[in-house]
């Protein structure tokens, strides 16, 4: 069945997100392998590591954008693979939603490696969100599109909560309009943020409007695989997506792959105490 493309030129997988439970969701990826969430998870334990440390908070908060079924928060909270989590849930057939959510459950009991963190989830598929809110991974979700209006005050207190803010495929569909408003939720304590970015798209005016309150962006070095390619048509889409940034693709999305670079930004000095790290481009 061919991969419909979304308007910027990825392939679409809405479908997966409006399923009751993530068997889909792992199932489909796994088939492209899906591995962004595993390369993004040791960057983001620096950063919460790093969080802490910089501010002293105790019980970090952690928000994920796009989060879909809680993906990351499951990778991080339970120290996990993406082919683990897709092994589990691919056993899981003679499970109904709810002994699901309580298999995750006591999971996440007997094998969280964070206790102290709290996860927060923002995404614009409900179904999703409220499975992974269900099943634990998820202390607290935010069911909103920020491209398209400012948060309400409740969901606006739940933002201001963040200490870190991650992402791992979810810029290109949101732009500044969504992250200046998370920035900005909480007017004396802007969050970090931490975000993985597909090199078809310009995170430059992202940076930029970050700057205006008050952050420094930085790149991190190297690049790393999202997933394979769910069509021929895809490729070419995003080969000449690409070309037209005047970027070489021929180590990376022409040999059958999508790379994202990830970006760091920080709402205070000093500068980020990476040694890898490079301004944004």
């Amino acid at each position: 069945m061919p991969v419909p493309l979304h308007t910027t030129g990825k392939a679409s997988f809405d479908d997966i997100y409006h399923r009751p439970d993530p068997r889909d969701y792992y199932t489909r990826l796994a088939d492209l392998d899906y591995r962004i969430p595993e390369l993004a998870k040791p960057h983001f334990a620096k950063q919460i590591r790093e969080c802490r440390a910089a501010t002293g908070v105790e019980t970090l908060t952690v928000l994920d954008i796009g989060c879909s079924y809680g993906v990351n928060a499951a990778l991080l909270r339970l120290g996990t693979t993406m082919d683990a989590l897709a092994e589990y849930y691919g056993d899981a057939g003679e499970f109904d939603r709810i002994e699901l959510i309580a298999r995750d459950r006591a999971r996440l009991a007997a094998e969280d490696q964070l206790p102290d963190v709290r996860f927060l989830g923002m995404d614009a598929a409900r179904p999703a969100l409220a499975y992974a809110q269900a099943a634990g991974l998820l202390h607290d979700t935010v069911h909103a599109d920020l491209e398209t209006s400012e948060p309400t005050e409740e969901q606006r207190r739940t933002l201001a909560s963040a200490d870190l803010v991650i992402s791992t495929g979810c810029i290109g569909y949101v732009t500044e309009k969504t992250l200046a408003r998370i920035a900005s939720a909480h007017s004396h304590r802007p969050p970090w943020m931490a975000h993985f970015v597909l090199r078809m798209f310009d995170f430059t005016p992202i940076a930029a409007a970050l700057s205006t309150l008050g952050y420094r962006t930085e790149g991190v070095s190297g690049m790393f695989e999202q997933r394979l390619f769910a069509s021929s048509e895809e490729q070419s889409q995003v080969l000449d997506a690409l070309s037209a940034k005047g970027l070489d693709t021929a180590d990376y999305e022409a040999q059958g792959r999508l790379y994202a670079n990830l970006y760091l930004s920080r709402p205070e000095f000093p500068r980020s105490t990476a040694s890898n790290t490079r301004n944004p481009s």
